[in-house]
This record gives structure tokens, sequence and C-alpha cells, in this order.
């Protein structure tokens, strides 16, 4: 059903659509950079603290969440530079 709604799109507005998509998805990497660089200080400073436990655990889940989501976000740009790439390359044939 969306893939229709999007084919029926013109040119034009796929690509400002895709445009302002990969601009949200590079802030949400920013975003979750930034969280990524916070929850490893602070697992590091539970690690070091010798309270750990459940605490340290939670911590992990939180590092281990901010890997994800910047692992998808950059497989999305690759991909998207990659097609594009490939337009160019059948643009110049």
């Amino acid at each position: 059903m969306v893939e229709t709604w999007i084919y029926q799109l013109n040119k034009k507005i796929r690509n400002k659509l895709s445009l302002y998509i990969n601009i949200v998805v590079f802030f949400i990497i920013a975003l979750f950079i930034y969280l990524l660089i916070v929850d490893v200080y602070e697992a590091g400073k539970i690690a070091g603290s010798a309270t750990g436990g459940d605490i340290l655990s939670q911590a992990w889940i939180h590092v281990a969440r901010d890997i994800v989501f910047v692992a998808i976000g950059l497989t999305w740009v690759f991909f998207q530079f990659f097609k594009n790439q490939l337009l160019i390359m059948r643009k110049s044939w």
C-alpha cells in the first residue's frame, strides 16, 4: 500500500522526502552517539566503583541500545550513499 503511494509521487517530491528523512536520520545518529558516550562513561564509573551488580547490567543494556541505533542509522546512510552513487554512475554511462 505504501509502496504504491510512494511510486505515485513525482521524482522531485521523492528526492525532497528522501533528503528530509536523511536529515532526521543524521540527527538521530548524532543523538545516539552522544548518548553512547554518556552511557559508556556512566558504565565505566559504575564498573570502577565495585558496586556493580544489577546497576552495571542496566548500564550495559543502555550502551547496547545506543550501539544498535547508531548501527541501524549508519546502515541507512551507507545504503542511501551507495544507491545514489549507483544512480550517478548510471547517468554518466
